[in-house]
Protein backbone atom coordinates (compact mmCIF):
# COMPACT_ATOMS: atom_id res chain seq x y z
CA UNK A 1 0.00 0.00 0.00
CA UNK A 2 0.86 3.30 -0.69
CA UNK A 3 1.86 5.36 1.95
CA UNK A 4 -0.27 8.44 1.35
CA UNK A 5 2.41 11.66 1.53
CA UNK A 6 1.57 12.40 -1.98
CA UNK A 7 -1.22 12.17 -4.24
CA UNK A 8 0.29 11.29 -7.51
CA UNK A 9 -0.63 7.74 -7.87
CA UNK A 10 -4.94 8.68 -7.82
CA UNK A 11 -4.09 12.00 -9.64
CA UNK A 12 -2.34 9.75 -12.50
CA UNK A 13 -5.54 7.23 -12.28
CA UNK A 14 -7.38 10.36 -12.81
CA UNK A 15 -5.59 11.19 -16.08
CA UNK A 16 -5.43 8.34 -17.52
CA UNK A 17 -9.13 7.44 -17.01
CA UNK A 18 -11.32 10.07 -18.16
CA UNK A 19 -13.38 8.15 -20.26
CA UNK A 20 -14.38 6.05 -17.18
CA UNK A 21 -15.21 9.23 -15.33
CA UNK A 22 -17.86 10.42 -18.05
CA UNK A 23 -19.03 7.49 -18.47
CA UNK A 24 -20.34 7.11 -14.92
CA UNK A 25 -21.51 10.42 -14.55
CA UNK A 26 -23.68 10.00 -17.76
CA UNK A 27 -25.21 6.59 -15.96
CA UNK A 28 -25.52 9.02 -12.81
CA UNK A 29 -27.39 11.50 -14.86
CA UNK A 30 -29.00 8.73 -16.85
CA UNK A 31 -31.18 7.96 -13.31
CA UNK A 32 -34.21 10.10 -13.36
CA UNK A 33 -34.11 11.60 -9.63
CA UNK A 34 -37.03 14.72 -10.20
CA UNK A 35 -37.70 15.97 -6.95
CA UNK A 36 -40.74 16.13 -6.64
CA UNK A 37 -41.38 13.31 -6.43
CA UNK A 38 -37.80 12.36 -5.84
CA UNK A 39 -37.41 8.52 -6.12
CA UNK A 40 -33.89 8.36 -5.98
CA UNK A 41 -33.49 4.64 -4.40
CA UNK A 42 -32.70 2.73 -7.49
CA UNK A 43 -29.82 5.20 -7.86
CA UNK A 44 -28.48 5.02 -4.35
CA UNK A 45 -28.64 1.40 -4.38
CA UNK A 46 -26.13 1.45 -7.51
CA UNK A 47 -23.91 3.64 -5.94
CA UNK A 48 -23.80 1.45 -2.54
CA UNK A 49 -22.77 -1.04 -4.72
CA UNK A 50 -20.17 0.75 -6.33
CA UNK A 51 -18.57 2.11 -2.95
CA UNK A 52 -19.20 -1.63 -1.41
CA UNK A 53 -17.36 -2.80 -3.85
CA UNK A 54 -14.08 -0.67 -3.71
CA UNK A 55 -14.02 -1.62 0.12
CA UNK A 56 -16.14 1.02 1.82
CA UNK A 57 -17.98 0.98 4.88
CA UNK A 58 -21.49 2.38 3.79
CA UNK A 59 -24.27 2.94 6.22
CA UNK A 60 -27.81 3.82 4.89
CA UNK A 61 -30.03 6.71 6.81
CA UNK A 62 -33.22 8.67 5.94
CA UNK A 63 -37.01 9.16 6.71
CA UNK A 64 -38.33 8.05 3.26
CA UNK A 65 -37.58 4.59 1.89
CA UNK A 66 -37.93 6.05 -1.45
CA UNK A 67 -35.37 8.92 -0.55
CA UNK A 68 -32.69 6.71 0.95
CA UNK A 69 -29.31 8.43 2.24
CA UNK A 70 -25.89 7.05 1.92
CA UNK A 71 -22.54 7.77 4.06
CA UNK A 72 -19.47 5.64 2.89
CA UNK A 73 -16.42 5.22 4.92
CA UNK A 74 -12.92 4.49 4.49
CA UNK A 75 -10.48 5.06 7.03
CA UNK A 76 -6.99 7.04 6.12
CA UNK A 77 -3.72 7.37 8.07
CA UNK A 78 -5.43 9.52 10.39
CA UNK A 79 -8.60 9.70 11.93
CA UNK A 80 -9.63 13.35 11.00
CA UNK A 81 -12.59 13.04 8.83
CA UNK A 82 -12.64 14.71 5.67
CA UNK A 83 -16.40 14.24 4.05
CA UNK A 84 -17.43 15.21 0.60
CA UNK A 85 -21.22 15.55 0.75
CA UNK A 86 -23.93 15.97 -2.57
CA UNK A 87 -27.41 15.49 -3.56
CA UNK A 88 -28.56 12.74 -5.94
CA UNK A 89 -32.01 14.58 -6.23
CA UNK A 90 -32.62 16.99 -9.17
CA UNK A 91 -35.23 19.95 -9.81
CA UNK A 92 -37.84 18.90 -12.47
CA UNK A 93 -37.36 19.38 -16.37
CA UNK A 94 -39.36 19.35 -19.00
CA UNK A 95 -38.16 17.46 -21.84
CA UNK A 96 -39.86 19.39 -24.22
CA UNK A 97 -38.46 22.34 -23.90
CA UNK A 98 -34.87 20.33 -24.19
CA UNK A 99 -32.58 20.05 -27.30
CA UNK A 100 -30.79 17.45 -25.66
CA UNK A 101 -32.37 14.35 -23.98
CA UNK A 102 -32.21 15.83 -20.66
CA UNK A 103 -31.42 12.08 -19.00
CA UNK A 104 -27.60 12.11 -20.40
CA UNK A 105 -26.37 13.22 -24.20
CA UNK A 106 -22.80 13.17 -24.71
CA UNK A 107 -21.66 15.67 -27.41
CA UNK A 108 -18.26 16.15 -27.94
CA UNK A 109 -16.46 16.94 -24.70
CA UNK A 110 -20.14 18.05 -23.13
CA UNK A 111 -22.27 15.60 -21.51
CA UNK A 112 -25.73 17.23 -21.35
CA UNK A 113 -28.79 16.63 -18.82
CA UNK A 114 -30.34 17.71 -15.78
CA UNK A 115 -28.28 17.85 -13.13
CA UNK A 116 -24.87 17.32 -14.56
CA UNK A 117 -24.05 20.87 -13.19
CA UNK A 118 -25.93 20.53 -10.05
CA UNK A 119 -24.85 18.26 -8.90
CA UNK A 120 -24.44 14.63 -10.43
CA UNK A 121 -21.38 16.08 -12.15
CA UNK A 122 -19.65 16.44 -8.63
CA UNK A 123 -21.06 13.02 -7.64
CA UNK A 124 -19.67 11.64 -10.15
CA UNK A 125 -16.31 12.87 -9.17
CA UNK A 126 -16.20 11.67 -6.35
CA UNK A 127 -17.27 8.32 -6.78
CA UNK A 128 -14.11 8.61 -9.59
CA UNK A 129 -12.21 9.59 -6.44
CA UNK A 130 -12.91 6.70 -4.45
CA UNK A 131 -11.98 4.64 -7.46
CA UNK A 132 -8.34 6.16 -7.21
CA UNK A 133 -7.77 5.42 -4.14
CA UNK A 134 -8.68 1.98 -3.64
CA UNK A 135 -7.51 1.19 -7.30
CA UNK A 136 -4.01 2.45 -6.52
CA UNK A 137 -3.89 0.68 -3.15
CA UNK A 138 -3.14 4.12 -1.77
CA UNK A 139 -4.28 5.04 1.79
CA UNK A 140 -5.54 8.25 2.42
CA UNK A 141 -3.59 10.86 4.39
CA UNK A 142 -6.95 11.42 6.95
CA UNK A 143 -10.58 9.22 6.84
CA UNK A 144 -12.55 9.68 3.74
CA UNK A 145 -16.30 10.11 3.98
CA UNK A 146 -18.76 10.49 1.11
CA UNK A 147 -22.58 11.86 2.10
CA UNK A 148 -25.07 11.71 -0.33
CA UNK A 149 -28.87 12.69 0.24
CA UNK A 150 -31.99 12.70 -1.51
CA UNK A 151 -33.69 15.93 -0.87
CA UNK A 152 -32.05 18.54 -0.96
CA UNK A 153 -33.78 20.20 -3.95
CA UNK A 154 -37.11 20.89 -1.84
CA UNK A 155 -35.59 21.49 1.51
CA UNK A 156 -36.60 18.36 2.88
CA UNK A 157 -36.52 16.20 5.50
CA UNK A 158 -32.86 14.34 4.48
CA UNK A 159 -31.52 13.78 8.22
CA UNK A 160 -27.92 15.44 7.82
CA UNK A 161 -29.09 17.96 10.78
CA UNK A 162 -30.00 14.95 12.96
CA UNK A 163 -27.32 12.23 12.38
CA UNK A 164 -24.45 15.82 13.32
CA UNK A 165 -26.94 16.48 16.24
CA UNK A 166 -26.05 13.32 17.95
CA UNK A 167 -22.63 12.95 16.41
CA UNK A 168 -23.68 9.54 13.94
CA UNK A 169 -21.90 11.45 11.68
CA UNK A 170 -19.02 13.37 12.93
CA UNK A 171 -16.53 14.97 10.62
CA UNK A 172 -13.83 17.65 11.15
CA UNK A 173 -14.00 19.43 7.87
CA UNK A 174 -16.47 18.95 4.44
CA UNK A 175 -16.53 20.00 0.95
CA UNK A 176 -19.57 20.54 -0.70
CA UNK A 177 -20.19 19.51 -4.55
CA UNK A 178 -22.43 22.55 -5.20
CA UNK A 179 -21.09 24.25 -8.95
CA UNK A 180 -19.34 27.57 -7.21
CA UNK A 181 -18.41 28.76 -10.78
CA UNK A 182 -18.93 29.04 -14.70
CA UNK A 183 -16.97 28.72 -17.62
CA UNK A 184 -15.01 31.38 -17.65
CA UNK A 185 -14.45 31.80 -13.66
CA UNK A 186 -14.41 29.81 -10.70
CA UNK A 187 -14.85 30.15 -6.70
CA UNK A 188 -15.14 28.35 -3.50
CA UNK A 189 -17.67 29.53 -1.36
CA UNK A 190 -17.10 29.87 2.77
CA UNK A 191 -20.50 31.37 3.37
CA UNK A 192 -23.67 32.01 2.62
CA UNK A 193 -25.97 34.71 3.49
CA UNK A 194 -29.68 34.41 6.10
CA UNK A 195 -32.72 34.14 4.73
CA UNK A 196 -35.87 35.57 6.10
CA UNK A 197 -39.29 35.31 4.16
CA UNK A 198 -42.00 37.10 5.68
CA UNK A 199 -45.66 36.90 4.65
CA UNK A 200 -47.68 39.83 5.01
CA UNK A 201 -51.39 40.54 4.33
CA UNK A 202 -53.75 43.05 4.03
CA UNK A 203 -57.71 43.74 4.69
CA UNK A 204 -59.39 46.05 2.33
CA UNK A 205 -62.95 46.72 1.28
CA UNK A 206 -64.56 45.13 -1.33
CA UNK A 207 -67.21 47.41 -3.57
CA UNK A 208 -67.91 46.51 -7.24
CA UNK A 209 -65.15 47.35 -9.86
CA UNK A 210 -66.88 50.81 -11.60
CA UNK A 211 -67.08 52.23 -8.13
CA UNK A 212 -64.03 51.66 -6.55
CA UNK A 213 -63.91 55.02 -4.15
CA UNK A 214 -66.58 53.01 -2.41
CA UNK A 215 -63.48 50.20 -1.87
CA UNK A 216 -60.13 49.74 -0.54
CA UNK A 217 -58.26 47.83 -3.30
CA UNK A 218 -55.60 45.48 -0.67
CA UNK A 219 -53.56 44.67 -3.74
CA UNK A 220 -52.92 48.38 -4.40
CA UNK A 221 -52.77 49.41 -0.57
CA UNK A 222 -50.39 46.05 -0.05
CA UNK A 223 -48.07 46.91 -2.89
CA UNK A 224 -47.81 50.55 -1.54
CA UNK A 225 -46.80 48.85 1.98
CA UNK A 226 -44.15 46.43 -0.08
CA UNK A 227 -42.51 49.21 -1.41
CA UNK A 228 -41.82 51.26 1.59
CA UNK A 229 -40.55 47.47 2.51
CA UNK A 230 -37.95 47.37 -0.04
CA UNK A 231 -37.02 51.05 0.61
CA UNK A 232 -36.23 50.55 3.99
CA UNK A 233 -34.90 47.03 4.33
CA UNK A 234 -32.29 48.29 1.34
CA UNK A 235 -30.88 51.11 3.87
CA UNK A 236 -30.09 48.69 6.34
CA UNK A 237 -26.86 48.94 7.32
CA UNK A 238 -25.14 45.61 7.65
CA UNK A 239 -22.21 45.38 9.69
CA UNK A 240 -19.57 42.82 8.09
CA UNK A 241 -17.38 43.05 11.74
CA UNK A 242 -15.94 39.30 12.25
CA UNK A 243 -16.24 38.67 8.59
CA UNK A 244 -12.78 39.32 6.46
CA UNK A 245 -12.32 42.25 4.29
CA UNK A 246 -10.53 39.91 1.60
CA UNK A 247 -14.20 37.44 1.67
CA UNK A 248 -16.30 40.30 0.83
CA UNK A 249 -13.54 41.55 -1.79
CA UNK A 250 -13.68 38.58 -3.75
CA UNK A 251 -17.54 38.29 -2.96
CA UNK A 252 -17.82 41.38 -5.12
CA UNK A 253 -15.45 40.88 -7.55
CA UNK A 254 -17.24 37.57 -8.38
CA UNK A 255 -20.04 38.76 -9.28
CA UNK A 256 -19.00 41.80 -10.56
CA UNK A 257 -18.12 40.17 -13.53
CA UNK A 258 -21.32 39.27 -14.68
CA UNK A 259 -23.32 42.20 -12.72
CA UNK A 260 -22.66 45.69 -12.45
CA UNK A 261 -20.48 46.90 -9.85
CA UNK A 262 -23.26 48.36 -7.71
CA UNK A 263 -25.26 45.70 -7.93
CA UNK A 264 -22.48 43.07 -6.93
CA UNK A 265 -21.73 45.38 -3.78
CA UNK A 266 -25.14 45.08 -2.92
CA UNK A 267 -25.88 41.23 -2.86
CA UNK A 268 -23.33 41.90 0.50
CA UNK A 269 -23.74 45.18 1.76
CA UNK A 270 -26.97 45.75 1.84
CA UNK A 271 -29.98 43.17 2.17
CA UNK A 272 -31.58 41.62 -1.09
CA UNK A 273 -35.51 42.13 -0.87
CA UNK A 274 -37.38 39.78 -3.72
CA UNK A 275 -40.86 39.57 -3.76
CA UNK A 276 -41.43 36.08 -4.65
CA UNK A 277 -45.31 35.86 -4.72
CA UNK A 278 -48.41 37.82 -4.70
CA UNK A 279 -52.04 37.12 -4.84
CA UNK A 280 -55.59 38.86 -4.07
CA UNK A 281 -58.86 39.66 -5.56
CA UNK A 282 -61.71 37.11 -6.86
CA UNK A 283 -62.91 38.76 -9.78
CA UNK A 284 -61.70 41.31 -12.24
CA UNK A 285 -64.81 43.30 -11.58
CA UNK A 286 -64.58 43.50 -7.70
CA UNK A 287 -62.39 45.41 -5.38
CA UNK A 288 -59.84 43.07 -4.16
CA UNK A 289 -60.46 42.79 -0.02
CA UNK A 290 -57.82 41.22 0.52
CA UNK A 291 -54.25 40.48 -0.57
CA UNK A 292 -51.29 38.34 0.28
CA UNK A 293 -47.19 38.65 -0.55
CA UNK A 294 -44.19 36.84 -0.07
CA UNK A 295 -40.93 38.33 0.27
CA UNK A 296 -37.26 36.66 0.08
CA UNK A 297 -34.73 39.00 2.34
CA UNK A 298 -31.27 37.64 2.18
CA UNK A 299 -28.59 38.90 4.31
CA UNK A 300 -24.79 38.71 5.63
CA UNK A 301 -25.15 36.25 8.83
CA UNK A 302 -23.64 39.28 10.76
CA UNK A 303 -27.26 40.48 10.77
CA UNK A 304 -29.64 38.59 13.48
CA UNK A 305 -33.06 37.78 11.31
CA UNK A 306 -35.13 39.40 14.26
CA UNK A 307 -33.44 42.97 12.76
CA UNK A 308 -34.85 42.15 9.71
CA UNK A 309 -38.32 41.08 10.80
CA UNK A 310 -38.27 44.58 13.47
CA UNK A 311 -37.76 46.48 10.69
CA UNK A 312 -40.86 44.77 8.26
CA UNK A 313 -42.84 45.67 11.80
CA UNK A 314 -41.58 49.54 11.61
CA UNK A 315 -43.12 49.41 8.30
CA UNK A 316 -46.25 48.35 9.09
CA UNK A 317 -46.87 50.68 11.75
CA UNK A 318 -48.86 53.41 10.27
CA UNK A 319 -51.04 50.56 8.59
CA UNK A 320 -53.26 49.02 10.80
CA UNK A 321 -55.06 46.85 7.62
CA UNK A 322 -51.24 45.42 6.97
CA UNK A 323 -50.66 42.33 8.96
CA UNK A 324 -47.53 40.10 9.20
CA UNK A 325 -49.03 36.38 9.73
CA UNK A 326 -45.90 33.94 8.73
CA UNK A 327 -42.13 34.08 9.08
CA UNK A 328 -39.95 31.60 7.77
CA UNK A 329 -36.15 32.37 8.53
CA UNK A 330 -32.67 30.33 8.82
CA UNK A 331 -29.49 32.23 9.86
CA UNK A 332 -26.78 32.29 7.72
CA UNK A 333 -23.21 30.87 8.09
CA UNK A 334 -19.27 31.33 7.76
CA UNK A 335 -16.12 29.56 7.58
CA UNK A 336 -12.98 31.15 8.77
CA UNK A 337 -10.63 31.63 5.71
CA UNK A 338 -7.57 30.60 7.59
CA UNK A 339 -9.09 27.07 8.66
CA UNK A 340 -7.42 24.26 6.99
CA UNK A 341 -10.57 23.19 4.87
CA UNK A 342 -10.33 26.54 3.02
CA UNK A 343 -6.85 26.95 2.79
CA UNK A 344 -6.33 23.78 1.30
CA UNK A 345 -9.14 23.87 -0.86
CA UNK A 346 -8.13 26.86 -2.24
CA UNK A 347 -4.48 25.96 -3.11
CA UNK A 348 -5.22 22.87 -4.77
CA UNK A 349 -7.93 25.05 -6.81
CA UNK A 350 -5.62 27.75 -7.33
CA UNK A 351 -3.67 24.70 -9.46
CA UNK A 352 -6.15 22.90 -10.54
CA UNK A 353 -8.13 25.07 -12.60
CA UNK A 354 -6.82 27.04 -15.29
CA UNK A 355 -9.51 30.57 -14.41
CA UNK A 356 -9.60 32.91 -11.88
CA UNK A 357 -10.24 31.52 -8.59
CA UNK A 358 -12.25 33.72 -5.81
CA UNK A 359 -13.05 33.05 -2.47
CA UNK A 360 -16.41 34.17 -1.92
CA UNK A 361 -20.34 34.46 -0.25
CA UNK A 362 -22.86 32.23 -1.77
CA UNK A 363 -25.75 34.10 -2.20
CA UNK A 364 -28.57 31.17 -1.69
CA UNK A 365 -28.42 28.39 1.20
CA UNK A 366 -27.64 24.67 0.72
CA UNK A 367 -26.56 21.70 3.06
CA UNK A 368 -23.30 23.36 3.61
CA UNK A 369 -25.20 25.39 6.07
CA UNK A 370 -26.43 22.46 7.88
CA UNK A 371 -22.72 21.60 8.45
CA UNK A 372 -21.27 24.86 9.38
CA UNK A 373 -24.25 24.82 12.00
CA UNK A 374 -23.50 21.78 13.14
CA UNK A 375 -19.62 23.47 13.94
CA UNK A 376 -17.94 21.77 11.00
CA UNK A 377 -15.59 23.91 8.85
CA UNK A 378 -17.41 23.78 5.57
CA UNK A 379 -16.97 25.01 1.95
CA UNK A 380 -18.63 24.43 -1.61
CA UNK A 381 -16.58 23.96 -4.82
CA UNK A 382 -17.27 22.23 -7.90
CA UNK A 383 -16.77 23.81 -11.78
CA UNK A 384 -19.49 24.83 -13.27
CA UNK A 385 -20.94 26.07 -16.81
CA UNK A 386 -23.68 28.55 -15.36
CA UNK A 387 -26.72 26.25 -16.39
CA UNK A 388 -27.62 24.46 -13.08
CA UNK A 389 -31.73 24.09 -13.32
CA UNK A 390 -31.39 25.60 -17.12
CA UNK A 391 -33.14 24.00 -20.46
CA UNK A 392 -29.86 21.97 -21.99
CA UNK A 393 -27.67 21.81 -18.61
CA UNK A 394 -24.79 20.29 -19.44
CA UNK A 395 -20.87 19.97 -18.44
CA UNK A 396 -17.73 18.62 -20.03
CA UNK A 397 -15.26 16.79 -19.76
CA UNK A 398 -13.05 19.15 -18.47
CA UNK A 399 -14.74 20.23 -15.70
CA UNK A 400 -15.67 16.62 -14.52
CA UNK A 401 -11.58 16.14 -14.83
CA UNK A 402 -11.28 19.40 -12.62
CA UNK A 403 -13.78 18.34 -9.93
CA UNK A 404 -12.54 14.99 -9.85
CA UNK A 405 -8.54 16.12 -9.13
CA UNK A 406 -8.78 18.62 -7.11
CA UNK A 407 -11.43 16.46 -4.72
CA UNK A 408 -7.88 13.88 -4.72
CA UNK A 409 -5.90 16.45 -4.05
CA UNK A 410 -7.48 18.22 -1.03
CA UNK A 411 -6.96 15.46 1.73
CA UNK A 412 -3.09 15.45 1.02
CA UNK A 413 -3.22 19.29 1.06
CA UNK A 414 -5.40 19.72 4.00
CA UNK A 415 -2.77 17.25 5.77
CA UNK A 416 -0.25 19.34 5.72
CA UNK A 417 -2.40 22.48 6.83
CA UNK A 418 -2.99 20.55 9.58
CA UNK A 419 0.95 19.21 10.02
CA UNK A 420 2.15 23.02 9.74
Amino acid sequence: MHDGRDPIEPVRYLADTPGELLETTRRIVAADTRNPPGDTKPLVDWLVDEFESLGFDCERFGVDPMKPNVVATIPGADDFTLLYNGHVDTVPFDAAEWERDPLGEVDGDRLYGRGTTDMKGAIGAMLQVARAYAHTDTEPPVTLQFALVSDEEVWGDIGLADRLADERLDPDACIVGEATGRTDVNSIAVGDRSYVWPTIEYAGRAAHGSRPMLGENAIDQLYEVLQVCRRRLREFDVPTDGIDDEILDESVAYYARYLDAASASALFYSPTVNLGRFSGGDAVNTVPSSARADLDVRVLPTVEPEAIVSRIRDCLDDRAAATLTDITWSEGSYTDPESAIVRATTDVVDDVVPTPVYRRFATGGGDAQVFREAGVPTVEFATGTGTAHAVDEYTTADKLLQNATAYARVPFAIDRERSG
